[in-house]
């Protein structure tokens, strides 16, 4: 089953406006998650615009149906947070439930953790 990466891609870290940046940090993690994904079975990605997670830019959604999904953030928008973004959404693909034990999870994401959803249920 398929595991989302979403990125929001209008994040923009503290101090942002004072850079000569041109583009967001959000798409600039973006671009990093989309190149270290490419031709992963398993992951596909996605931006979306405003996660509401301002405090926290750069954020990220890691999805699956029928299995628990995170947020997280507060990431630098560079290549050790998105392979590390990427190995935790294969690890996250390889659940059943989507819970992967702690153990298992690459240090780049440790810390960034901001929410756990359960998954929907089936039916009503």
């Amino acid at each position: 089953m398929t595991t989302w990466i979403t990125t929001c891609d209008t994040c923009k870290r503290e101090g942002w406006e004072e850079g000569e940046m041109t583009q967001t940090d959000g798409e600039s993690l973006a671009d990093l998650i989309e190149a270290a994904a490419t031709g992963l079975s398993g992951v596909k990605t996605r931006r979306v615009s405003c996660l509401m997670g301002c405090k926290n830019a750069c954020n990220v959604t890691i999805q699956g149906q029928g299995k628990l999904s995170y947020t997280l953030g507060a990431f630098v928008p560079d290549a050790d947070s998105a392979s590390g973004i990427v190995a935790y959404a294969m690890a996250h693909a390889g659940s059943e439930t989507g819970q992967v034990p702690y153990r298992e999870w690459p240090q780049a994401i440790k810390g960034h953790f901001v929410t756990r959803h359960p998954p929907l249920p089936e039916d009503e």
